[in-house]
């Protein structure tokens, strides 16, 4: 392999590397809960806050997970808070009450 070849792969190589770093560093990790609380907007705002429903913020997490498992038990009827609640596993109804817990009124 002549030269040119060989130091056309290792530039090649520095700049993969470097790039994927970069892209690495621009990732940032979302807060817990905030995420799935994203599916909540439409009824209670992006921050818990919607208009003409139930306000979440101001409320402890554990208020608010007790409430999203009534929910999810069937507690409160079959309406569309039950549908959503039953796609949510326990430790994802924690992350959501501490997100929207943490969120100012």
């Amino acid at each position: 392999m002549s030269a040119l070849p060989r130091s056309l792969l290792a530039l090649t190589v520095t700049a993969v590397l470097a790039a994927s770093q970069a892209a690495l560093a621009q990732t940032t990790v979302s807060p817990p809960g905030r995420l799935l609380a994203s599916n909540c907007f439409q009824c209670h705002g992006t921050n818990g806050n919607g208009p003409g429903f139930d306000e979440l913020t101001g409320k402890s997490a554990s208020k608010l997970f007790k409430e999203m498992k009534e929910y999810q038990s069937g507690e409160e009827g079959e309406g569309i808070m039950a549908v959503h609640a039953m796609g949510y596993t326990d430790a994802q109804l924690r992350e959501l009450s501490q997100w929207f817990s943490q969120q100012q009124p």
